[in-house]
C-alpha cells in the first residue's frame, strides 16, 4: 500500500501544481560520480544532458563546454554551455548533491517546495532531476561573499526579497520544523563513532547532556515569542544569494532546507552566516544594521515607517532564534564530520559555532526575558 499512497501523493502533487502554472520537469536515472575529477566527470555530465534534454542527445560532445561555477561545503555547481544546431548557445547549471547529503536533507520537501518558489519568481528554474542532483536554468550573476551582506543597498534588498519569499505558500504542513529537525539532528549526531583516533577524542567532550539541555531551555523560552510561522529558507548565507551587478537584481537560491519555520530563525539564521565559514562573529551586524534590516523587511514599500516597537519586538525575536541557529548547524556539522567526504574541517565546525551559542547565551537570554517582562507588565 506504501507505492500506491506514494503514487497518488505524487499525482495529486502534479495535478496542484498543474493548477498553479508549475510544469513538470524533466526526469534522468544517469547518476554522476562526484569523486571524480572535472575533465573526468564532464563526458558524464554531457551524457546527463543528452539524456534529459532530448534535442541535445545527436550533437557532438565538442559542441558542450563544462566549468565549475562553485562548491560549497554541500554540493558542486556545474555551469553547462551548449551551441545548438540553430546557433544558440544556451547555458543550464548541473547541481551535484554532495555524497550523504540525504542524511540531512529531505529531498522530497525540497523538490515540492521550489516547483512553486520557482513559479513565484525565486532562484533558478527547475529543468530537471536526475540520481544525484538536479538541473535548473542558468543565473547570470554573481555569488555574493560575507562581506557584500553588510553593504546598506544589498541588505535592503535581501530583506525585501526575504518579506517576498516568506509570503510564498508551498502545499502541506504548516508545522515549523526547527525543533523537529534539532531533535532529529541531536539523535544523530549523539550516536556517532568515528575511526580516526584523534576526531573520537575530540567527540567524547562533547556534553550531549549539556546540549540537550541547551535544547530544552531555548526551546522553551523561544515559545514565549510567538514568531510568526513562514516558509522559511533556513540557510540564508552569502553563498544562496546572487547578484547581477549590471542590472541590479538580486536572486535567493538553494532550497534545500527549506521548510515552514519561525520568521525569527530564518532572520537570526542569516545574521549569523555574516561571520562567514570562518565564523568571524565580529562580522555580526550591530543594532543598527539590523534595524536597517528589519525595516526594508516589515514595510519594502515604506521602510521609514516602521514603529519603534515592531522594531524592538523583531530585534529580540531574531536574536533570541539566532541562538537555535548555533545549536542547529553544530550538530549539523557533527553528522558532516561522520558522512562527509568534503575536505573541510566539519568537527572544528561544530566547536566554533557551540561555543558562539555559549558566548552570546546570556545576553540574548537576558534580552529576552526583559522583553517579555516588559511586555507582560503593560
Amino acid at each position: 500500500m506504501g507505492g500506491v499512497k506514494k503514487i497518488w501523493n505524487e499525482m495529486e502533487v502534479a495535478a496542484e501544481a498543474r493548477q498553479n502554472g508549475i510544469t513538470e520537469f524533466l526526469t534522468s536515472n544517469v547518476t554522476v560520480d562526484t569523486s571524480l575529477s572535472l575533465p573526468h566527470m564532464t563526458p558524464h555530465v554531457i551524457e546527463l544532458c543528452k539524456d534529459l534534454f532530448k534535442k541535445w542527445s545527436k550533437l557532438d560532445d565538442s559542441w558542450f563546454s563544462v566549468e565549475r561555477v562553485s562548491g560549497g561545503i554541500t554540493n558542486l555547481l556545474l555551469k553547462v554551455s551548449v551551441k545548438e544546431e540553430n546557433g544558440n548557445d544556451v547555458s543550464v547549471t548541473v547541481r551535484l548533491y554532495g555524497p550523504n547529503t540525504d542524511y540531512v536533507i529531505n529531498r522530497e520537501r525540497e523538490l515540492q517546495a521550489i516547483k512553486y518558489l520557482s513559479v513565484a519568481g525565486f532562484g533558478a528554474k527547475l529543468l530537471g532531476v536526475f540520481g544525484n542532483g538536479m538541473v535548473q536554468s542558468f543565473i547570470n550573476a554573481r555569488t555574493l561573499i560575507p562581506s557584500d551582506m553588510r553593504n546598506p543597498k544589498l541588505a535592503a534588498e535581501i530583506a525585501k526579497q526575504l518579506h517576498r519569499f516568506h509570503q510564498v505558500e508551498i502545499p502541506g504542513s504548516k508545522e515549523p520544523q526547527l525543533w523537529n529537525e534539532i531533535s532529529k539532528f541531536f539523535e544523530k549526531a549523539s550516536a556517532l563513532e568515528f575511526d580516526d583516533i584523534e576526531k573520537q577524542r575530540m567527540y567524547e567532550t562533547i556534553s550531549f547532556e549539556e546540549v540537550q539541555k541547551e535544547v530544552v531551555e531555548l526551546k522553551e523560552l523561544t515559545g514565549l515569542l510567538n514568531s510568526a510561522v513562514v516558509f522559511a529558507h533556513n540557510d540564508l548565507l552569502s553563498g544562496n544569494i546572487m547578484v547581477n551587478d549590471e542590472k541590479e537584481e538580486l536572486y535567493l537560491i538553494d532550497f534545500e532546507y527549506g521548510s515552514y519555520n519561525y520568521r525569527g530563525y530564518d532572520i537570526g539564521n542569516h545574521f549569523s552566516e555574516y561571520a562567514g565559514y570562518d565564523c568571524d562573529y565580529s562580522l555580526y551586524p550591530n543594532t543598527d544594521e539590523q534595524y536597517h534590516f528589519f525595516r526594508h523587511y516589515l514595510r519594502p514599500d515604506k521602510p521609514d515607517e516602521v514603529s519603534d516597537e515592531d522594531l524592538e519586538a523583531l530585534y529580540v525575536e531574531a536574536n533570541t532564534f539566532m541562538l537555535a541557529s548555533h545549536i542547529f548547524w553544530a550538530l549539523w556539522a557533527l553528522i558532516q564530520a561522520k558522512m562527509s567526504p568534503i575536505d573541510f574541517d566539519y568537527l572544528g565546525y561544530f566547536f566554533l559555532r557551540y561555543n558562539e551559542y555559549k558566548r552570546q547565551k546570556e545576553r540574548c537570554f537576558l534580552l529576552a526575558q526583559s522583553y517579555l517582562s516588559k511586555s507582560n507588565s503593560r
